[in-house]
């Protein structure tokens, strides 16, 4: 019978992190992040990452494990998570997978499949030709070739084509065909504070300019490669083009604030179908009882 991990997921800036952080103050805990940008070395501000005194007081794992010009594949991340779940374990401390990248919670909760071997040199290829189009024109191309895919972010539909055009099976069809069964099962709690979402986001855009965001994308900028996959990560390219003069610093903190809130839309429509008919608890994070629900989900009893 597979393993039951808890869970804290949720659209960006919802408030995961501070809810993961109030439980680690209850008890031994490992924190593994499941999010897709905070694995790239050197982005920090921009993706949200837990700062070194919260690094020091709660093992993290799965911050800061890949170099910037690297792809991680959701399988490559729930094979690693594996790892961070048993090292948790033997350590005497409990497991909670925080985050918001579904495709990553679906890779280590749902039945996975043997992903097929991709020639090195036809992908470099591939991923030099997809780079130089937009979302909506990768949108246009997954909608025609994987349309199950096609509501997905860019990395998502970058790894739909590239499975579909370089290993001639359309990824939906082989996580339907090629399935094994998952090591985990999964205990949810979805954190949404619904429509104040949006001014959380646009107070966490302006922190992250204080904190020193243009900084960080300068010193980046001076070593990484414009092409890296970190620089996909939602905002940065925004504020490079302010870094570099071509955008307004107005413009580009807009820029940043409606890509955010777009981010967290399609977010809020993959739990909203993915996790259906799962174990899930629905937590707005502003509820007075805030910290009486969390720990009823986290004892099991879910919330009321």
């Amino acid at each position: 019978m597979p393993e039951t991990i808890r869970v804290i997921c949720g659209p960006t800036a919802a408030g995961k992190s501070a809810i993961a952080m109030w439980l680690a103050g209850r008890g031994p805990v490992t924190i593994i992040s499941a999010d897709s940008r905070q694995i790239y070395r050197g982005f920090d501000i921009g993706t949200a990452k837990p700062g070194g005194a919260e690094q020091a007081r709660v093992p993290h794992r799965g911050i800061d494990v890949a170099a910037p010009g690297e792809r991680w594949s959701a399988a490559a991340w729930a094979a690693a998570a594996a790892g961070w779940i048993d090292e948790a374990r033997a350590a005497g401390r409990l497991p909670l997978v925080v985050g918001g990248t579904g495709f990553y919670l679906r890779a280590l909760f749902a039945p996975l499949f043997e992903e097929p071997a991709l020639p090195a040199d036809r992908r470099r290829a591939l991923e030099a030709v997809l780079a130089s189009l937009s979302l909506a024109e990768l949108r246009r191309w997954c909608t025609a070739i994987d349309p199950e895919r096609a509501h997905l972010g860019r990395a998502q539909l970058l790894r739909a084509l590239e499975v579909a055009l370089l290993g001639g099976r359309r990824l939906s069809a082989l996580h339907r065909t090629a399935s094994r069964a998952a090591r985990f099962s999964a205990r949810y709690l979805v954190v949404d504070p619904g429509p104040a979402l949006a001014t959380r986001i646009a107070v966490r855009v302006g922190a992250m300019m204080d904190a020193g965001w243009e900084r960080e994308v300068r010193r980046l900028a001076d070593t990484i490669p414009a092409d890296a996959p970190a620089w996909n990560a939602t905002g940065y390219r925004a504020i490079r083009a302010l870094t570099a003069g071509d955008m307004e610093r107005t413009t580009a903190i807009e820029q940043v604030v409606i890509a955010t809130r777009q981010y967290a839309k399609r977010q809020r429509t993959w739990f909203r179908h993915q996790l259906a008919g799962a174990d899930v608890t629905h937590l707005n994070p502003d509820d007075p009882r805030r910290d009486e629900l969390v720990a009823r989900w986290w004892s099991g009893q879910g919330a009321t």
